[in-house]
């Protein structure tokens, strides 16, 4: 019975061996995957806001040391301020205050312009310049009362002050060691042969009525240059240096007078600090400055003029053209305009240490007075700068004083 078992047990095990090998293996263990978190939502940045634009005027000449030094500042304010964007359009000076009545009359015009304040108050009065005293209220820390009076018509504020501009007597330490101290003085250094470049003319000549205590209005405004003999006196003065200078074939005005001057064959010039930088270059340290000579009726009182920062009243960016003129009238803009384009502060905060700049600073102390910004002082250009009626044509002074006067009071 056993043997009989053998060959089935035999035949059952191969069998179960083959099943065995034809079976499919199973398949090896794998790493779990790696589980990964779902990345965190962030918030896309933020854009920076468009900066505000301010459109700026200016008259200053294209390579003149006031352009170029402009120039210098707005660069830097573009880094210092890239919140506001500043659009700047060089006018020339016959046209800006044309150009920017015109705009502004229409709807346009800039936000902003610097200009001297030779309009101001024809401008404020007409309503061509914006009220900004309760928006620079708090903002003029160190800006001088000059400046503030300069900008300001019946105590209203239209203007952030810059610096400070008035006739001036320039002379050349080498022909002229020392300038001559009063008018007689003048008078006799001319006669004697020493070359001048006197600039004759109702604007450059009015700090010497003030030499013979000379008065053209009183204190209500009405022309009274015919009482007393102060007007009349300076006129037949100042006729007398310019009968001088006609004999000697001398120049009678600042134009004329630059380039003689500059070339050393005049021995002085009166004219105003804005030409400095041109005086300076041709000089050197051989150039200095004094106020225009005192007379028998006191110092001279020439027209102190103020160049300021405007607002347009249809900017609607009058903020942020405050804060561009505010910036380029802080101590460290007005000490580049100081000594690179020969600008004097209005600020007490900036240090000077020119010599010229101090004989400046010093020649406005001693007489120049604030140009009035009244309507009456039409009455002055337009009946008052007919001098070649006296110059030229012989007429005397005391008669063309007293018919100056009566056409001014009609």
């Amino acid at each position: 019975m056993a043997k009989k078992l053998l060959p089935l047990i035999s035949i059952l095990m191969i069998v179960a061996f083959a099943l065995a090998a034809c079976a499919k293996p199973t398949a090896a263990p794998t790493e779990a995957p790696v589980k990964t978190e779902a990345p965190v939502a962030t918030e896309a940045p933020t854009e920076a806001p468009a900066p505000v634009e301010v459109t700026f005027w200016h008259a200053y000449g294209t390579g003149s040391a006031e352009e170029v030094a402009l120039t210098k500042l707005l660069e830097q304010a573009a880094v210092d301020m890239p919140e506001v964007k500043i659009n700047v359009l060089q006018v020339p000076f016959n046209d800006i205050f044309n150009k920017y009545r015109t705009d502004v009359a229409a709807g346009g015009g800039p936000d902003m312009f610097i200009a001297p304040n030779d309009s101001l108050g024809d401008d404020a009065r007409a309503g061509l310049v914006a009220d900004i005293t309760a928006l620079a209220a708090g903002k003029l820390d160190g800006i001088n009362q000059l400046g503030i009076d300069g900008m300001s018509v019946d105590g209203v504020l239209y203007g952030i002050p810059e610096s400070m501009k008035a006739v001036a007597m320039w002379y050349n330490t080498d022909l002229l060691p020392t300038p001559p101290a009063n008018t007689d003085e003048l008078k006799a250094l001319m006669e004697a042969g020493t070359q001048t470049a006197i600039s004759f003319g109702c604007y450059h000549h009015f700090g010497f009525f003030g030499s013979f205590g000379g008065k053209v209005f009183d204190e209500n405004w009405k022309v009274i240059a015919d009482q007393g003999t102060g007007v009349s006196d300076a006129m037949a003065y100042l006729n007398d240096l310019y009968q001088i200078a006609k004999t000697n074939s001398w120049t009678k005005n600042d134009s004329d007078g630059l380039a003689v001057f500059q070339e050393g064959k005049a021995a002085l010039i009166t004219n105003g600090n804005w030409a400095m930088v041109d005086y300076k270059n041709a000089l050197g340290d051989k150039l200095a400055v004094t106020a225009l000579p005192e007379g028998p009726g006191g110092p001279a009182t020439p027209f102190l003029g103020i160049d300021g920062f405007y607002f347009s009243p249809n900017s609607q960016n009058q903020e942020a053209a405050l804060k561009v003129a505010l910036y380029l009238t802080n101590a460290a803009s007005q000490a580049v305009m100081m000594t690179e384009a020969g600008h004097v502060p209005v600020r007490t905060d900036v240090e000077i240490t020119d010599p010229l700049i101090k004989g400046l600073v010093d020649a406005f102390n001693k007489g120049a007075t604030i140009r009035p910004q009244v309507p009456q002082l039409g009455l002055y250009w337009s009946n008052f700068c007919g001098t070649d009626e006296v110059f030229e044509k012989g007429v005397a002074a005391a008669e063309w004083v007293t018919t100056a006067t009566a056409n001014a009071n009609k």
